[in-house]
């Protein structure tokens, strides 16, 4: 009897707490958006070119494109070292040359008349400057790089707006066609 009594009194007790603890309260309802926006920046782009000046690479970092730092650095580190390796034989030849031009001969090369040591001048100087040219190219690619990757990340490439190739069958000529088709889904 006693466990009998103690059992009412709890739902009794249950049921009048949930009585009290239901208040009525108005609710506004608001449809939520389903189209998620994606915010644009239009500084993106600049903060991506001004950080891939500032160091090579670091605006491939920013754009969250980490397999580009080794390209940027491989590009523009050979061709530096070409630039400095250019330089160093250019220099050599032309210290050459110049002792001969003093009388001296013990000198590397030996070997060479003066016109050959000229055409060496020439031939090193040319591809140092082609390679200081390739230097520069690859560091200003690298800044367009930036640039271009972080605006293009803007753009919205979803399923609702795309192009499809499609086959499908003529019922003239009993042959398959070929066409793109163009989908917008609303």
């Amino acid at each position: 009897m006693n466990k009998i009594l103690y059992i009412g009194m709890f739902f009794f007790i249950i049921g009048h707490t949930s009585l009290f603890g239901q208040v009525k309260t108005e609710a506004v309802l608001v449809a939520k958006d389903t189209v998620k926006t994606n915010e644009i920046d239009p500084l993106t782009p600049a903060k991506a070119a001004f950080y891939s000046a500032i160091l090579p690479g670091l605006g491939q970092a920013y754009n969250k494109k980490y397999w580009k730092i080794p390209i940027v650095y491989g590009a523009i580190g050979t061709s530096l070292y070409f630039y400095l390796d250019n330089n160093k034989k250019y220099q050599e030849y032309r210290d050459a040359y110049k002792r001969r031009l003093e009388g001296y001969s013990d000198d590397d090369y030996t070997y060479l008349d003066n016109s050959r040591l000229i055409a060496g001048q020439k031939f090193y100087q040319r591809n140092r400057d082609l390679s200081a040219l390739f230097v520069v190219a690859f560091y200003a690619l690298n800044i367009i790089d930036a640039n271009v990757d972080a605006a293009l990340l803007q753009f919205n490439v979803d399923e609702n707006l795309s192009v499809r190739p499609v086959l499908y069958p003529n019922n003239v000529t009993l042959k398959t066609n070929v066409g793109l088709t163009f989908n917008y889904i609303f």
